[in-house]
């Protein structure tokens, strides 16, 4: 399908600066432009790109004040970035679907899958599962007994959601994540010989609507209740987020991010790469921790936090400067203490 820049614009409620009947027909990075594509400008450092770039057309910040020619035909939105998002959701939601179950599927009797599903290849839906209109599961997936996927879900290859977990609507799991996994429960001296013994998790998971949940990704069960996931949370790859955690609503993780059991986040969270919580403390709204940082104790809503342990950002910064110096003043120190001896 091909559209032109005066419809687009007219889509994201924007202006065309340029030629209103230009026409494109696929997405392309600015950098790699080529003729019939659409890219977008969001980043400045980027800029030079705009001025070169072969794509027929190019979104850009309705205060973009170019500095030199530009080819491409512009369309202005308030958001370049949001905008050009909102067109690449637009392009996904009328892709082609996958639609049926394969032969090759298990699906239990009592399983209920609803109208225009997909099971793929080797995927098992198990006993008293539950998928809504257009959960589409792909091959070699498991929904364990008595799961419950809402209206609109994806389930990528191999993921594994076990028993009496409940996935809310519109929820992305990609790729070889698992949810449900025990959590990691054992008393000390309580096994065979003094060694560990095994606390059974009885609860499940709760994952609310429109959360999407990165390749690799693995999520507790509760030892008792629920591990909750709240509306709009967004984890990347290779996350773990421990036994009767708590995520607030529109919260946000990059890759290798661990959170320990039983810690409480609020909403609007943002948690930089590898990033590490300690269990049984809660995080107010709107913490935000930098990639690696770590943290031990309550947070309140609005934090900053930076560094292992984590101190809000101008201590941490203060702090880092003086640690730099360390290796001159511990020279100064020395020669000090060797003048002093000498007296």
């Amino acid at each position: 399908m091909k559209f032109t820049a005066e419809a687009i614009a007219e889509y994201l409620g924007g202006e065309v600066t340029g030629d209103p009947g230009a026409t494109v027909g696929e997405f392309a990075r600015i950098e790699e432009g080529r003729p019939g594509a659409l890219s977008f400008l969001a980043n400045p450092k980027y800029e030079h790109h705009v001025y070169t770039t072969a794509s027929s057309i190019v979104i850009v910040g309705s205060d973009f004040t170019p500095t030199a020619p530009v080819a491409a035909t512009l369309i202005r939105v308030p958001n370049a970035y949001a905008g050009f998002a909102s067109l690449l959701r637009l392009y996904d939601e009328h892709r082609p679907r996958p639609v049926g179950v394969s032969a090759r599927a298990s699906v239990a009797d009592d399983a209920k899958v609803g109208e225009k599903c997909y099971v793929g290849d080797f995927a098992v839906i198990d006993s008293g599962a539950c998928l809504g209109d257009g959960v589409l599961v792909y091959p070699q997936s498991y929904v364990g007994r008595g799961v419950r996927i809402g209206a609109g879900s994806t389930i990528h290859a191999g993921v594994k959601i076990y028993e009496g977990c409940v996935i809310g609507e519109r929820v992305v799991i990609h790729a070889g994540s698992v949810v449900g996994a025990d959590g990691f429960g054992f008393a000390p001296g309580g096994g065979e010989g003094g060694a560990f013994g095994k606390i059974p998790q009885i609860g499940n998971v709760v994952i609310e609507n429109d959360v999407e949940i990165g390749a690799n990704t693995c999520i507790d069960r509760a030892t008792m209740g629920s591990t909750v996931l709240r509306r709009g949370v967004k984890l990347d790859n290779l996350i773990q987020v421990g036994h009767n955690v708590e995520i607030g609503e529109n919260t946000v993780a990059a890759a290798q991010t661990g959170i320990a059991g039983s810690v409480k986040i609020g909403a609007g969270c943002m948690f930089g790469g590898q990033v590490g919580i300690a269990g049984h403390i809660t995080l107010g709204d709107g913490v935000k921790m930098g990639a690696q940082s770590g943290v031990d104790h309550n947070v309140e809503a609005g934090g900053t936090l930076l560094g292992s342990p984590g101190l809000p950002g101008i201590r941490f910064h203060r702090s880092w400067a003086v640690f730099r110096a360390l290796p001159e003043l511990s020279l100064r120190v020395a020669a000090l203490e060797k003048a002093a001896k000498s007296e």
